[in-house]
């Protein structure tokens, strides 16, 4: 097993524990500005530790800091605009949207790495734009119990085009920069940014449990610290378009544990949905 592959499928299972707790998070009404700084908070102090434990050194300041603030920025928005999502749609139908961004990042990948793409890999994409008509499509009919349809859409727009911007920033910093001081510097901005949009952007959620907030910020910390690196370690030797498209997978987990912890219902359309995502990325990987 390529070393890159093995450190791929632990990013999935990882980010997609993570990404369960973003539904956690909208269905106990807490902050998502409060749970996304302790969130981030909690991976800057343990990739902070592990940069000073390992004595590490690193090349190009310069590169780490606009690589670090790029990253921070934009998924400082995803994950807020990702939890918000979920207040207005169904986690069937966020999830698989917001993996969306990895179009975004495949086009990427055959302009600037020059990574090749097959005729199995294009079908993926065409694919993907079937699955956005098809939820957009869900959405609508899912607005009188999830809330606001239109806020929905916005956020996970918001989610595809910073989330294909985090992934990016992270090749480049994988290829270029120290992970760990990567780490350290991107999640102290977007710690940053974090607790500048819990004040501007105050939460609307009914119950403020900041107890709650605070404990699942450190459970999601901890989680995406191992599952971050574990990412970053694959993009360090292996080809972007793959290693996201592995990852991308982690919202069926996401999915499944909504399934059975919040019952959601996997209507015909959301369930044909869910297949065609899982097919155009088994395409897109081929």
């Amino acid at each position: 097993m390529n070393t890159w592959y093995f450190y791929s499928i632990l990013a999935l299972i990882l980010l997609g524990s993570q990404r369960f707790l973003y539904k956690v998070t909208a269905e106990r009404g807490y902050s998502s500005g409060l749970t996304t700084s302790v969130f981030m908070a909690t991976v800057c102090v343990l990739s902070t530790a592990v940069y000073i434990a390992t004595n590490a050194e690193t090349i190009n300041y310069r590169m780490l800091i606009t690589l670090a603030l790029a990253n921070s920025c934009a998924f400082a928005i995803t994950t807020v605009s990702n939890i918000e999502a979920l207040r207005h749609l169904p986690a069937s139908i966020t999830f698989p949207l917001t993996r969306l961004s990895l179009v975004l990042v495949i086009v990427v990948s055959v302009v600037h790495f020059d990574e090749h793409l097959s005729s199995r890999q294009w079908l993926g994409i065409l694919l993907g734009f079937a699955v956005l008509i098809l939820m957009a499509k869900e959405a609508k009919q899912g607005t009188e119990t999830h809330g606001n349809t239109r806020y929905g859409l916005l956020f996970v727009s918001l989610c595809i085009v910073c989330g294909a911007i985090a992934s990016i920033s992270s090749k480049l910093a994988a290829t270029s920069t120290n992970t760990a001081g990567f780490m350290a510097i991107t999640y102290l901005f977007a710690t940053i940014f974090s607790l500048i949009i819990n004040k501007k952007w105050p939460s609307k959620a009914p119950h403020l449990n900041f107890k709650g907030a605070i404990l699942i910020g450190i459970l999601m910390g901890i989680l995406n610290f191992f599952g971050f690196y574990a990412f970053l370690t694959a993009l360090s030797n292996g080809p972007l378009s793959s290693i996201a498209l592995i990852t991308s997978m982690h919202f069926v987990i996401a999915i499944i544990l909504s399934v059975i912890i919040y019952h959601e219902k996997i209507t015909l359309r959301r369930g044909t949905a869910l297949a065609l995502t899982l097919l155009a990325v088994f395409f897109m990987k081929s």
